[in-house]
């Protein structure tokens, strides 16, 4: 009895020791009450939300799913804030400071929940900005899906700040000549952003068009909030600032709904004028019927000129398709049967040469040579 005693006494001895100033049972006690907090996130991550989830997946409408999926990782943590919470107040830290320090994780948690939601609920940004219009609805979607992130961020920011005592527009105001050299610096960065949104209203690209921007040609990757990206032919990746596109004349080749063939062939001199007539006739009766030309376009096909070694045919047409692929091929189909009208009216086709015509050769005589 007097042995267990003395135990009791040395354990209690040992109790009342001191870390930095806090006794060894506060110490102990706050880490059992931070540790049993984290067992009970994992119960609540494992169990609680599992249910949760069972019960939502019941109802008609996907937004209470959608909504616990938003929730619970921002609520897991809610749970080891309050277990924190617990242990500082266990040991004596004082209250001022544990205070803001719960509230600044507080904004955290509710900017994140903040942000998921936005990602969660991407399809009602898409829905509304087809309001604008279906051919930009994709591009507009995106551009606020980012613009809300970008302020779910900055307003989670703004508050920790404020709640540590620094009055954000105080300190915007007093910059001054700092402030004035960041707006400045800042110019690009908005003249790029009104720059996106003049392009998404105009409507003069979308992802995936064909376009061509100076000496920049290639497809639509993306319209961001400061830059457009273009995949080339090569397939580089060229990034163009958005106020480069406002300031510059932009060509669509994906808007075209046809693709003009446009050519110069020559048949030499020795062919006839009712082989010519012929040939023309046939030509233009041969496209009037292709079915890969279009019918409502200009269509032309004339004996234009007496060139230095042909007699040039100029052609003028467009196709019924802007599709690089099935272009080729009706321009192909139509050059073939070119071929065909020529070879059977038994012309032929020219190409550069030269003639020499000697008038008359001199006459050397025999003896002359001697």
């Amino acid at each position: 009895m007097e042995s267990f005693l003395l135990h009791l006494k040395n354990l209690s001895t040992h109790i009342n020791y001191t870390l930095f100033g806090v006794s060894i049972y506060r110490v102990i006690l706050a880490s059992f009450v931070m540790f049993l907090f984290l067992f009970l996130r994992k119960i609540f991550l494992l169990v609680i939300i599992k249910l949760i989830e069972k019960f939502t997946k019941k109802t008609k409408t996907q937004i209470d799913d959608r909504l616990v999926k938003c929730a619970s990782k921002p609520f897991s943590l809610l749970i080891i804030l309050i277990g924190l919470f617990l242990g500082t107040l266990i040991l004596g830290i004082p209250h001022k400071y544990v205070g803001k320090l719960l509230r600044t994780f507080l904004i955290v948690i509710l900017s994140w929940l903040s942000y998921n939601l936005i990602v969660e609920f991407e399809d009602v940004f898409y829905k509304f900005s087809k309001k604008f219009g279906k051919e930009v609805a994709r591009e507009i979607g995106s551009f606020l899906v980012k613009v809300s992130k970008i302020f779910a961020i900055g307003l989670g920011i703004l508050a920790i700040l404020q709640e540590w005592g620094i009055n954000v527009s105080a300190v915007m105001a007093s910059l001054g000549l700092g402030g004035l050299a960041f707006a400045l610096a800042a110019k690009d960065t908005v003249a790029n952003l009104f720059g996106g949104l003049t392009v998404l209203i105009d409507k003069s690209m979308r992802v995936g068009d064909w376009i061509k921007i100076g000496n920049v040609e290639g497809i639509v990757e993306d319209i961001g909030l400061r830059t457009t990206k273009i995949r080339s032919f090569e397939k580089s990746l060229i990034v163009i600032p958005n106020q480069v596109l406002a300031n510059q004349s932009l060509e669509n080749f994906s808007r075209r709904n046809v693709r003009r063939i446009k050519m110069l062939i020559g048949l030499t001199y020795d062919t006839p004028r009712e082989k010519m007539v012929k040939i023309l006739n046939e030509i233009r009766e041969m496209l009037r019927n292709h079915p890969g030309i279009a019918k409502n376009q200009l269509l032309m096909v004339y004996f234009t000129e007496f060139a230095d070694s042909s007699l040039n045919i100029f052609i003028y047409c467009f196709t019924n398709t802007a599709v690089w692929s099935e272009y080729l091929a009706i321009r192909e189909d139509v050059n073939l049967k070119i071929m065909e009208i020529v070879e059977r009216n038994g012309a032929s086709f020219a190409f550069p040469s030269t003639s020499i015509y000697v008038e008359k050769l001199p006459n050397f005589s025999v003896e002359e040579n001697k």
